[in-house]
């Protein structure tokens, strides 16, 4: 009776922890803004990777940071101090902020946890409600998917409105495991006001140029498009 009374006790004991331990666990990273630029080494990430809500980036007193939030559109140029990405902006502690409010399709994307901890952060799908997805400079960046053997490298742009304007883009090995394509550094640039239909393999995505788009460049956020598989 003692030693079913003592093993029912550390069971109880085991439950009560794992229980704590889980409540404290940190919860998923939900990618909400873009890192567009970095300087410095203590910061620990990238240009071009995405940081979520919660996570906590050190720049020290002379790193920079700039972040470009996908949702609501504000892009913050950040030196020094410690940064805590937020949903729709950054709380900054011993550095300094500017924040300018940029064009971008946010509020249109809608970040799914599940596929966010499947495939980490760069995983979004868009909402259910039909929308037109609009990109803010006349050369979109193109987040790509990763590929396998034998899926299409070639990356198709088709106008749509009405069909003409057709160009392909082959994409090298090295970005085989994703990345971004950017059509600036070939100075490709999209007509105003028109619309396309992207295409990779099994991927596709139809988007417009907003008619008032004069540069091929600015903004990492207002240009970016996202395949979603078909």
């Amino acid at each position: 009776m003692t030693t079913n009374i003592l093993k029912g006790a550390v069971l109880v004991t085991g439950l009560i922890i794992a229980t704590e331990a889980s409540a404290h666990l940190p919860a998923p990273l939900i990618p909400t803004a873009l890192v567009e630029d970095v300087k410095g080494t203590a910061a620990e990430v990238e240009f071009m990777d995405y940081v979520g809500a919660g996570q906590v980036i050190k720049l020290g007193s002379t790193g920079a940071l700039v972040l470009s939030y996908l949702k609501s559109c504000e892009h913050e140029v950040i030196t020094g101090g410690t940064v805590i990405v937020g949903t729709e902006q950054s709380e900054v502690d011993g550095g300094k902020v500017t924040r300018t409010k940029v064009a971008c399709d946010g509020g249109n994307v809608e970040v799914s946890s599940q596929q966010a901890i499947e495939t980490a952060a760069t995983a979004f799908r868009l909402q259910n409600a039909p929308h037109e997805t609009i990109v803010y400079a006349r050369s979109p960046i193109v987040e790509l998917p990763k590929l396998h053997p034998g899926d299409s490298r070639e990356l198709v742009f088709e106008r749509i409105d009405p069909p003409g304007e057709h160009f392909t883009i082959k994409i090298s090995e090295g970005l085989s495991d994703g990345g971004f394509y950017d059509l600036a550094e070939t100075n490709r640039m999209l007509t105003p006001g028109a619309t396309y239909r992207a295409s990779l393999g099994d991927y596709k995505i139809i988007f417009k140029i907003d008619a008032s788009a004069k540069s091929g460049t600015g903004p990492i956020v207002s240009r970016l498009l996202r395949f979603q598989s078909s």
